[in-house]
């Protein structure tokens, strides 16, 4: 049984979590993956606007992120989802603050697949080898920004597993923004306080990821009805967030994401039905719904 179809999505009822994995190993490689929520973590910086010794100073700063994110219990429940993470730091320069250095970026945050996030307005502080660690109460901008765009991501991912399952992450998400918008690091923050806030409330793009993971499930195993009811599902989810929001940028992405393995299941299907409500649904792609169309017409 695929992992989506542990959610009763049709009654839109929270379900039981999934049962953990158990490992025979050694207590401390235990700890070490218990918590697993993250598997591939990719660090990449663009530091061409640096000078050498400002380099050197972050020498260190790929593989501690790295180690952060694969080390801190993001959330007990989920424990073992091994999400890709890719992360691109943009340095921009370094600001003199006092005794301090601000390095100046932007970010791009995504899991490889329909999540992404990118922000420009990134500031925060690094001193090679402290390490980094997540306080729920203490603010530290470099910490903190980190764990904003991971506990997003997570957020996201955990959506797609029960209906608004990611909410006390997003929660956690708004809680660090909001300690950041108060602190001496407070640039950027009040927009990453409306960035969790409009994914928290697009309930129709929720439903509709969450429908559309469980369809591709059911294909896999066969379930040609229950995949076109999830497809439904998520058509109306996508409605449900153009009324609710607008055709914001989030929504747009996940089409983006998947319009071709959606145009590719329904055209197998035969489904005209469902590809014209896509082509109505996703103007962007229209030319490729269309040639579906052809194609079953011919």
């Amino acid at each position: 049984m695929n992992k989506h179809l542990e959610i009763n999505h049709h009654s839109l009822q929270l379900s039981g979590m999934r049962k953990r994995r158990t490992f025979l190993f050694t207590f401390i490689f235990l700890i070490s993956l218990a918590f697993a929520q993250f598997g591939s973590v990719e660090v990449n910086f663009d530091d061409r606007l640096l000078r050498s010794d400002e380099k050197q100073e972050i020498l260190n700063l790929s593989n501690d992120i790295i180690r952060f994110i694969k080390t801190t219990t993001w959330d007990e429940s989920y424990s073992d989802l091994t999400i890709p993470l890719h992360i691109q730091i943009v340095f921009e320069g370094i600001t003199a603050k006092g005794n301090e250095k601000i390095f100046n970026c932007q970010a791009f945050f995504s899991n490889g697949r329909d999540l992404r996030y990118f922000d420009k307005s990134v500031q925060f502080i690094y001193n090679s080898g402290t390490s980094l660690y997540y306080d729920p109460v203490l603010f530290e901008p470099l910490s903190g920004f980190i764990a904003f765009f991971t506990n997003l991501i997570l957020a996201g991912e955990i959506d797609t597993y029960e209906f608004n399952g990611g909410n006390a992450i997003y929660e956690t998400a708004r809680d660090i923004a909001i300690r950041g918008s108060g602190s001496d690091y407070k640039k950027g923050w009040s927009s990453r306080i409306n960035l969790v806030d409009d994914l928290h409330r697009n309930i129709g793009l929720r439903k509709a990821r969450l429908a559309w993971y469980i369809a591709m499930d059911l294909f896999k195993d066969g379930d040609i009805e229950g995949t076109l009811d999830e497809i439904n599902s998520m058509l109306d989810g996508i409605e449900q967030s153009f009324r609710d929001i607008g055709r914001d940028n989030h929504t747009q992405f996940f089409l983006k994401a998947h319009s071709e393995r959606i145009t590719e299941i329904l055209t197998m299907l035969g489904r005209k039905e469902l590809l014209k409500d896509m082509k109505e649904l996703d103007p962007d792609r229209r030319d490729l719904y269309q040639d579906a169309l052809d194609t079953i017409s011919k």
